[in-house]
């Protein structure tokens, strides 16, 4: 993991107030960049939000599956090519690719979707920006 990289968990994510929770890890290889203490998801569910992203069925199949983060079932609620939202109760995640990254951000019950979004979007805009 590289340490410029957690920079950006700790501050641009963590520090928004909107997200408790975040990891960032390759587009193609999906290992971790960085994290969040205590938020280790396993290779395989890293490897399955990746690979959503490349699945161009209508709806996707992440839509009617659900994502799985620690063996803990959210149910997606929106899906694009560059982005998903899922819930589980009043707490959700927030999942956007750039060209190299997958940002996966956790927000706690007391956050909005829309709210935790905008703070992951602000992110992914800044890295494509800069070619990530």
């Amino acid at each position: 993991m590289a340490e410029g990289w957690q920079a950006y968990v700790d501050s641009s994510l963590l520090g928004t107030g909107n997200i408790d929770k975040a990891v960032i890890c390759g587009v193609s290889d999906w290992q971790p960049w960085a994290t969040s203490a205590g938020f280790n998801i396993p290779d395989a569910e890293r490897k399955a939000i990746a690979q959503s992203f490349d699945d161009t069925n209508s709806p996707k199949k992440i839509v009617s599956e659900g994502l799985k983060i620690n063996g803990e079932k959210y149910m997606v609620i929106e899906a694009t090519d560059d982005s998903i939202k899922a819930k589980k109760g009043k707490e959700g995640l927030v999942v956007l690719k750039t060209k190299q990254a997958i940002l996966i951000a956790h927000h706690p019950a007391d956050v909005q979707t829309p709210t935790a979004y905008s703070s992951v979007v602000e992110l992914q805009e800044y890295l494509l920006n800069v070619g990530y």
